[in-house]
C-alpha cells in the first residue's frame, strides 16, 4: 500500500472516530434543550442524517432529512428561490441559508443543517474549487451560514462537511435557550 492510501485511510478513521463523538456530544444536548436535528444535505448525498442515526434511539433527537442535490429539488423541497441559482450559485451561503430556513419552516421545534459543496473530483471552477462547501443551520429562525474550503479527495471533502455541519450544529444547539 502507498503511503498516500495509508495516509488518506488514517485521515478518514480519524475523521469517523470524531464523527462518532460528535454525534453523542451533539445528542445529548438536543435532548437536554427539547430539540430535534432536520438535515437538508447536497454533496453529502445523506451522510449527515446517516450518522445521526447510526446510534440506536435517534428518533428523540433526529426528526428527518432531505437529499437536494439538483438545484430543483433544492427548490421544490426546501424552498430555494429559483433566482439564488443564477444569483449566488447552488454552492453558496445564500442558497444553503435559503436552504436550512426551508427546512426549518417545516419542522419549528427543530434545529436545521444545509450543506451545499463541490466535493470533487470534478465539478470546480475558479471562484469556487474542488472542496469549497457552504454550511448553515437554523433555529428559531435565525441562521449562521458559512463558506469553508477542505483538501482532500472526494471521500474526505464529504466527511469534513460532515464534521464542520457536526461542529456548526453543536454549536447552535448550545446558543439555544
Amino acid at each position: 500500500m502507498s503511503t498516500n492510501n495509508q495516509s488518506s485511510e488514517s485521515s478518514i478513521q480519524s475523521l469517523e472516530k470524531n464523527i462518532q463523538s460528535l454525534v453523542s456530544k451533539l445528542s445529548v444536548r438536543l435532548i437536554f434543550k427539547r430539540l430535534k436535528a432536520i438535515t437538508v444535505e447536497s454533496c453529502t448525498g445523506g451522510l449527515i442524517g446517516k450518522v445521526l442515526t447510526d446510534p440506536a434511539g435517534s428518533s428523540e433527537w433526529f426528526a428527518g432529512g432531505l437529499i437536494t442535490y439538483t438545484n430543483e429539488s433544492k427548490t421544490q423541497l426546501a424552498a430555494v428561490p429559483p433566482s439564488h441559482f443564477d444569483d449566488y450559485g447552488a454552492v453558496s451561503v445564500e442558497v444553503v441559508d435559503a436552504m436550512a430556513r426551508g427546512a426549518h419552516q417545516h419542522f419549528m421545534q427543530c434545529v436545521s443543517v444545509a450543506v451545499s459543496g463541490v466535493a470533487g473530483p470534478g465539478g470546480g471552477s475558479e471562484d469556487k474549487p474542488v472542496g469549497t462547501v457552504c454550511i448553515a443551520t437554523c433555529v428559531n429562525d435565525k441562521v449562521d451560514a458559512r463558506k469553508y474550503f477542505f483538501s482532500g479527495g472526494r471521500q474526505v471533502v464529504r466527511l469534513k462537511t460532515v464534521e464542520q455541519a457536526l461542529l456548526l450544529l453543536l454549536s447552535t444547539v448550545e446558543k439555544v435557550e
